[in-house]
């Protein structure tokens, strides 16, 4: 067996970037035809036309939505039809003191990284259960477990997405069906590139040593650098593919060690 999604419709959520998008890649390259997500058309177009300059030949289709907009959201899963494998990456991603985060914000971090997996799931998991074979892939993070006391708000809403992915898992006994669910530890996004970039200018650094600086202040990294996107997307691809057949219900760590717990 090998890891070929012909005759596979795939959706990514928050693919335009980052961990989505190498996903996509993946995906793409494993031969499933691949429908990419992001919050505006530009940029969904932009990450379309990409995939297929990466990916010659590679089926690709976009649907814009901000999970943040209920209303988006409906237009999206009336347009989105049968899926094969689901990928629910959208995620809002913060640092902020637990004082300082209102209530409508919490309510956001909600809406976009744990109800997007339920209603995306809600969709797609009936009819995968009818055929009898399916993937729900649920990308969380260590965030999750060890929950940082400055992204209570983030932390808490990847637990949740833990929770969700095993609670979905017992709907599929007796089937092909299978749900489960990545911990990504800390990953060299377009996000946290960004990030970097922008404390590199104000410190007056190179943005190496701010990278290195801040995987040093993480005791217990074991990779002893930041996780590359295609590292996470590798084990989507494994997931989304037959060869992970007997894996259902999991929680499958791409944390670089972070975590110091046996399992």
């Amino acid at each position: 067996m090998e890891q070929d999604l012909g005759g596979k419709r795939a959706f990514v959520s928050g693919a335009t970037q980052g961990i989505g998008f190498a996903i996509a890649r993946q995906l793409a390259e494993a031969s499933a035809s691949v429908v990419v997500n992001g919050r505006g058309e530009e940029r969904v177009r932009a990450a379309c036309e990409r995939l297929r300059t990466l990916v010659p030949g590679a089926d690709i289709d976009g649907i814009a939505a901000d999970f943040a907009a209920p209303e988006q959201v409906d237009g999206l899963l009336s347009e989105l039809g049968e899926v094969d494998i689901l990928v629910n990456n959208v995620g809002l991603f913060g640092v902020a003191p637990f004082a300082d985060v209102s209530d409508e914000e919490w309510r956001r971090y909600f809406e976009v990284n744990v109800m997007s997996g339920v209603r995306l799931s809600r969709l797609v998991l009936p009819g995968m259960l009818d055929r009898g074979r399916g993937r729900i892939l649920f990308v969380s993070s260590e965030s999750g477990v060890n929950v940082p006391a400055d992204m209570v708000h983030y932390g808490v809403s990847k637990a949740a997405m833990i929770a969700l992915a095993n609670g979905l898992a017992k709907l599929t006994r007796g089937t092909a069906v299978t749900v489960n669910t990545i911990l990504g530890g800390p990953t060299y996004s377009d996000g946290v590139a960004e990030a970097v970039e922008g404390i590199a200018r104000v410190q007056g650094l190179p943005p190496e040593q701010v990278k290195e600086s801040i995987i040093s202040e993480n005791a217990t990294t074991l990779l002893q650098r930041f996780i590359e996107p295609d590292e996470i997307a590798h084990l989507a691809r494994y997931l989304a593919s037959s060869l992970s057949s007997a894996t259902n219900g999991a929680t499958l760590r791409a944390d670089g060690g972070v975590l110091t717990t046996l399992l």
